[in-house]
């Protein structure tokens, strides 16, 4: 897609961090924007900011996990703007820890959101975006986690694995039916977001009553906080994901000095050679994820 002006994007998880930047970089190439997050106040905050920037939004407070919200959702962006031309599936929370030690909800809040809010975008809006038969881009948000598996963090590991997976087999079923719509997914590394604060958004339901007491997991938190907090500035990212719809281009890296991390992972599967497990302090210094 190298004309945006005009046309009109779908940006979940738009409240803050990558989401309230891609609406910002979408917003000023001309797009006209349709926003979701749940929480209201922060979604609403970022509307402002765009209303008064002369860019034309709506806004609807929407749970990805939910399939009726995210149907709610295109429903409201084809009755207000008549198509969508960009969808990003960007909504996304972090859950830490060890699969025998996260909880039914840990799991359930994580592939709530982290994967079917995913597959409920592609579910809603797919069929309207290739029926409307205009060019087209869906970018679906995954993570250097995606792409590598740190430790402590099995949940949103798989989440972001099943993530990158089905983008590249959309990949083969939009060019299979040699579509208009292109897509790419998002695997960056360590982003400067709200996304260690996300336990702040977990629904009721699916808190633990006791959270947890290993030591390893506080500290293992605390390293992620710390890296998140000195990431990469989200505008940076949401550059880069404009750049990747302009050009048609799949994988959207936004950290190259992983790049050894990726090879080393891969060269060692082919080889049929175990992972290489690193301290906690030894991975902040090479193949940090996000």
């Amino acid at each position: 897609m190298d004309e945006l002006a005009g046309k009109v994007a779908v940006i979940t998880g738009a409240g803050s961090g990558l989401g309230r930047a891609l609406a910002h970089r979408l917003g000023s190439a001309g797009m006209r924007l349709v926003l979701a997050d749940i929480d209201s106040n922060r979604l609403n905050d970022v509307g402002g900011e765009l209303d008064d920037a002369g860019v034309q939004v709506a806004t609807l407070v929407t749970d990805v996990s939910k399939r009726s919200q995210v149907e709610g959702l295109a429903d409201l962006a084809y009755e207000q703007f008549g198509a969508v031309n960009v969808l990003c599936n960007n909504a996304g929370v972090a859950v830490v820890g060890s699969a025998w030690e996260c909880t039914d909800a840990d799991w359930a809040w994580a592939m709530g959101v982290n994967l079917w809010g995913v597959i409920h975008g592609l579910q809603a809006f797919v069929p309207r975006m290739l029926a409307g038969g205009e060019p087209g881009h869906i970018v679906n948000t995954a993570s250097a986690a995606g792409i590598l598996a740190p430790p402590l963090s099995s949940p949103y590991v798989a989440t972001k694995h099943a993530v990158v997976g089905m983008t590249e087999s959309l990949f083969h079923d939009l060019a299979l039916r040699q579509s208009k719509l292109g897509c790419s997914v998002l695997a960056p590394g360590f982003v400067k977001t709200q996304i260690a604060t996300s336990e702040s958004v977990r629904p009721e339901e699916l808190r633990n009553p006791v959270p947890s007491s290993d030591p390893l997991m506080a500290e293992v938190g605390q390293y992620y906080a710390q890296e998140v907090a000195r990431g990469l500035p989200a505008e940076a990212v949401a550059d880069a994901v404009h750049e990747a719809i302009v050009e048609g281009r799949f994988y959207i890296f936004t950290h190259p000095e992983m790049t050894p991390a990726f090879e080393d992972r891969f060269s060692r599967m082919v080889a049929g050679k175990n992972p290489k497990t690193r301290p906690l302090a030894a991975s902040r210094d090479d193949d940090k994820t996000s």
